[in-house]
């Protein structure tokens, strides 16, 4: 793996911890010659992270929509800064230079960045890995709701699978490394009512 997409808060959350996390997979992706994909800002969890990477010698590639850049100062010392029209083209670039995807902590913009990779995963759109970084139980009801969702048949098992979930960034990393995807067919069991 050569690149690693990482979604997560422009704001650093409650806990000193997630800021923690952060700068720690920072620090991991570095040392594993793993360039860091995210969303270019320098606040919060995105600016830790990306410091953590640059600060140890490795790569950095921010991708931004224009309408961003003042709002999210991008940071200084990127590797590459990709400024772009929209969020959806955002995503769309952050997916095609990325070998895998994960999220940290982070609020509304991060679900739905992560979930949109997951979802295209689903579809076979891609298929590379997709994790979460569970800093201090922070997605655990996240987590619930998933496999509440298996257990009621509104996601298959097998999609399920698709989110690799752990407390430590470098097993994470380990796992993302090793994944090998499963099959997916979406195709939904149409009832008629």
């Amino acid at each position: 793996m050569k690149s690693v997409c990482v979604f997560c808060g422009s704001n650093s959350g409650a806990i000193a911890d997630f800021a923690g996390a952060a700068r720690l997979l920072g620090k991991l992706l570095a040392g594993r010659q793993i360039t860091l994909v995210y969303g270019g800002s320098s606040f919060g969890l995105m600016g830790e992270l990306a410091r953590a990477v640059i600060e140890e010698g490795g790569e950095v590639i921010g991708v931004t929509p224009s309408f961003l850049l003042e709002k999210e100062k991008p940071l200084g010392g990127l590797v590459d800064l990709r400024v772009v029209s929209s969020m959806h083209e955002r995503k769309a670039l952050m997916e095609s230079l990325s070998d895998g995807f994960l999220a940290l902590p982070g609020g509304l913009g991060t679900l739905e960045e992560f979930f949109e990779i997951v979802t295209w995963a689903q579809l076979g759109m891609h298929r590379k890995p997709c994790g979460i970084l569970n800093v201090c139980n922070y997605y655990g009801k996240l987590i619930e709701f998933l496999d509440a969702a298996v257990e009621k048949q509104f996601i298959k098992p097998q999609y399920r699978k698709l989110i690799i979930v752990e407390k430590e960034p470098d097993t994470l990393l380990n796992h993302l490394e090793k994944y090998q995807p499963p099959k997916v067919d979406k195709l939904l069991n149409q009832k008629k009512t």
